[in-house]
């Protein structure tokens, strides 16, 4: 039989062009936007009045991967405390950015403690929730000339839950005199572009560089925020910040983020990404961090931690000896990892493979950096352990794991310690 083959062309994220945002904070920065790679933002939910509980929770947002930091700034005492949270991330030497998030009163926090103004990174406008009427204009414009004063960057975050009703209803009365009216959903998009836009062009007309504007339009739908997206990367040049909004929890947050910023990543849309993932009883808010992480490395976008390539299991596996194997070295490296970032230059882009039995356990293995292959049902009881792609020797016995262990480790050490 003749096979004839055919070059396949290897489809990548496309490329947007954007403009390049600068989030500065002392001597350090932070790009966004065009070469950049895509940033992972997280939020706290701690009370900021709490300057320790935040700050121990902005250090396990930062360790697990988040470099930016959100925090709700809503009341006198909290844009008191965001010094003070600063002051004790610096002690703890995490030097991650902060950003103040902020509806109603943003500009009279902002006006009135200019140690809070200063702290921060950068400001989360909302334009839906800045004030009615002629308050609208003079409110942005006041939070705006403090972004100005302290070179600050400013998010523009519009989010349908929080829409500008004026501008809503003043579009929904234009549609109404079409001779075909778009449905009321196309015309709440329209409203979401127009919001987040409009609102960067009048901050650029009071002054403020435009190189320091990023722009969001939050929804909670999947196909809402796609088409939503799609349209706004195409009407602004600005860095765009991802995000579904109240995306749920469990495995429907996890599953509706992944699924919309996936499909937006790779078409090159998103400079920032965040899951708004509501943590389940007794979860760690760093898992939102470790989402988002995970749908960056699985595009291929950026290496985080080492993966780990393991069998889900059938009727062939003897025993959940693979899975518990392939957990154990799982958490092992994520726990590692702050300390081997250092240490171990070049590690996350390493490939582990804990395999079940012979079907692909042998193959699997071959292509990850160090992988073992464990015995099935009916198969002999020998695991054997492959090492950069040559069979490097079999572990038999009671301490097969342990001893993967070992080796895992040992690669590790001979293979990044001198990078």
């Amino acid at each position: 039989m003749t096979h004839e083959t055919e070059s396949i062309a290897l489809s990548e994220p496309a490329k947007r062009r954007t403009k390049t945002a600068r989030i500065a904070w002392g001597s350090k920065v932070v790009t966004v936007g065009a070469d950049a790679p895509v940033r992972i933002q997280s939020m706290t939910n701690t009370d900021t009045v709490d300057v320790i509980g935040t700050a121990i929770q902005v250090k396990e947002l930062a360790i697990a991967g988040s470099e930016l930091v959100r925090i709700t700034v809503n009341t006198p005492e909290a844009a008191q405390a965001v010094p003070h949270i600063r002051e004790q991330l610096d002690r703890m030497g995490i030097d991650v950015p902060l950003i103040g998030d902020f509806h109603y009163n943003g500009h009279r926090l902002l006006s009135d403690y200019p140690a809070c103004a200063e702290t921060l990174s950068k400001y989360r406008i909302n334009p839906g929730n800045v004030g009615k009427g002629d308050k609208h204009d003079k409110q942005f414009a006041q939070m705006v000339e403090v972004a100005i004063k302290y070179n600050k960057a400013l998010r523009i975050g519009v989010n349908w839950g929080s829409l500008d009703q004026e501008l809503l209803a003043s579009l929904m009365d234009i549609n109404a005199k079409r001779p075909k009216p778009f449905e009321a959903r196309q015309v709440m998009y329209e409203a979401l572009i127009q919001s987040a836009t409009q609102s960067a062009k009048r901050a650029v007309e009071l002054g403020l560089s435009a190189e320091q504007i990023l722009l969001s339009c939050k929804v909670s739908g999947v196909q809402d925020l796609v088409a939503v997206y799609r349209q706004l990367a195409l009407r602004t040049e600005h860095p765009l910040h991802l995000g579904l909004t109240e995306a749920g929890m469990g495995t429907k947050g996890t599953v509706a983020s992944s699924v919309a910023l996936s499909l937006l990543l790779q078409e090159g849309i998103g400079d920032t990404i965040r899951v708004s993932l509501t943590p389940q009883p007794g979860e760690s808010r760093t898992q939102e961090v470790v989402i988002a992480a995970e749908i960056l490395q699985s595009l291929g976008m950026r290496k985080f931690v080492p993966s780990v390539t393991a069998c889900p299991g059938c009727g062939r596996t003897t025993s959940t000896t693979f899975q518990e194997l392939a957990k154990e070295i799982d958490d092992f490296l994520r726990t590692q990892m702050p300390l081997w970032r250092v240490q171990y230059p070049g590690v996350e882009n390493l490939k582990v493979a804990v395999m079940g039995c012979i079907v692909n356990g042998p193959g699997e293995s071959k292509h990850a950096d160090i992988g073992i292959s464990l015995p099935g049902t009916g198969e002999v009881p020998a695991a054997p352990v492959f090492i950069d792609g040559e069979k490097a020797l079999t572990l038999r016995g009671d301490n097969i794991a342990k001893e993967f262990h070992q080796l895992v480790e040992t690669y590790i050490h001979q293979k990044y310690s001198h990078a």
